[in-house]
């Protein structure tokens, strides 16, 4: 079956000639009408229709993000805020930084709409420290919509005002945590909070009720007030709505990003007809689905089990080819869909050498708190830092998940997950790799593959 079209939804005007970043641009092509209507109607009018779209979080969790609005506070007379994450540490994804640069005022909006729905007048975008341009843009971008009184105190001649402030971090990738961002932006070092107590919604910024969500979950809530939850509901897959914006790097011919209704496009699909397959003269060995924390798939191996269509559970039985790239299918053969970021190799990766590498990411991104994420992910760094420089053992794979098998389910937050996931799926779909390595080292690498120095 040939691959479905891109459903272009929040990639909508994104790289058409002639469209630029500036708030005269977004105008011309509707920008701000769905703000003018939705600040007339009722904010839990809004709310319903976010819950009745089924819209996930688009940032890795994919909660469903009108029940995550529901569970706020609205009773503890505090002032409620929306922190934006836009920090986008998750390797192998690059979604959030594209609308940024190229369609800034569609995050506005969203954040706009979603301020008014749950009576905020204070919202933070966080954006990590290692995007300057980003931060600029979207700083000219407010500055710009405040001039149009889009922003700021009486919008569009009503009773209503919002705010919205840039905040630059320093790079943590433990600032994607909700909680982690949220201690850093009270200025402090950050540190992931234990929950309960400290769900956002009740104890969050400022220990005020506060909702989290993502660049790209936001610029949905504005498609979602114009066409209405119910026609949201029907784009994409049940439990599983709306288009999602998919990453795609690593060994593919045509990487880069693409936006399709969820669950309606395969992994073989994606990779095969979307990306143009392989490199010449190479296969297809593994892909991450979701994000460098995402547990890796093996093609060639197949994933059973049973599913919900419909009323009915049915027997599925796929290669890595026949996965829908949703929520719920990557879940049921024990990945996830995570930030989207699928991040492709092919038959010339060394996995030991791969492995080695997102070690060495998440021994360096430990925020420190718990003991075992700060000892454990060090020691899977040292133990494959080890193996890739020359002094690999055959027991090196079964040394490596006793460690991870340590971390995971033993922190406050789920980093002690995201460095523990990749070691257990690497060694569970290529143990045979593992073993076989201390020999494979000593052979020199095929034409055209470096040597890991």
């Amino acid at each position: 079956m040939p691959a479905p079209q891109q459903h272009r939804l929040i990639f909508r005007h994104i790289d058409e000639p002639g469209y630029s970043n500036d708030l005269a641009c977004y105008v011309r092509n509707g920008g701000y009408e769905v703000l003018r209507k939705a600040v007339q109607r009722k904010p839990e009018e809004l709310i319903d229709e976010v819950k009745k779209s089924g819209l996930r979080g688009r940032g890795g969790a994919g909660f469903p993000c009108g029940v995550k609005w529901t569970l706020v506070d609205r009773k503890s007379g505090k002032p409620i805020y929306l922190v934006v994450n836009a920090d986008e540490s998750e390797p192998g994804t690059f979604k959030d930084r594209y609308i940024i640069h190229q369609d800034p005022h569609q995050l506005i909006e969203g954040i706009m709409i979603t301020c008014f729905a749950n009576k905020v007048e204070r919202a933070f975008i966080y954006i990590r420290g290692e995007f300057p341009e980003g931060a600029r843009i979207l700083e000219k971008a407010i500055a710009e919509a405040r001039a149009a009184n889009l922003v700021g105190p009486g919008i569009l001649g009503t009773a209503y005002g919002c705010e919205i402030f840039v905040h630059r971090g320093a790079g943590a990738y433990i600032c994607g945590e909700e909680t982690g961002l949220i201690e850093s932006l009270e200025g402090k070092r950050p540190y992931p909070r234990i929950k309960p107590p400290y769900f956002p919604a009740v104890l969050g910024l400022y220990q005020c009720p506060t909702i989290v969500n993502n660049v790209e979950t936001l610029c949905h809530v504005k498609h979602i007030a114009d066409m209405g939850g119910e026609a949201y509901s029907k784009i994409g897959t049940p439990n599983n709505t709306g288009t999602r914006i998919l990453c795609v790097s690593g060994h593919v011919q045509r990487p880069g990003f693409y936006e399709f209704e969820v669950g309606k496009v395969t992994m073989g699909q994606l990779l095969n007809e979307v990306c143009g397959g392989p490199l010449p003269g190479r296969t297809f060995k593994a892909v991450i689905p979701g994000g460098s924390s995402a547990k890796v798939l093996k093609f060639g191996e197949r994933y059973k089990g049973k599913r919900k269509v419909g009323a009915d559970m049915v027997d599925y039985d796929w290669g890595v080819d026949d996965i829908p790239m949703d929520f719920d299918s990557l879940a049921m053969i024990g990945s996830m869909g995570g930030s989207g970021g699928v991040i492709v190799m092919d038959d010339s990766v060394s996995m030991v050498e791969a492995l080695g590498n997102i070690n060495a990411f998440y021994s360096h991104e430990s925020c420190g708190q718990c003991t075992p994420c700060r000892e454990g992910s060090l020691w899977m760094k040292k133990i494959t830092s080890r193996m890739v420089h020359g002094d690999a053992r055959p027991e090196d794979g079964a040394l490596l998940k006793s460690v991870a098998d340590q971390i995971a389910g033993r922190t406050i937050c789920a980093f002690g997950e995201a460095c523990a996931w990749p070691t257990q799926s690497f060694i569970a779909k290529f143990g045979d790799e593992f073993k076989a390595y201390p020999e494979a080292k000593k052979q020199p690498k095929p034409d055209g593959v470096p040597e890991l120095v």
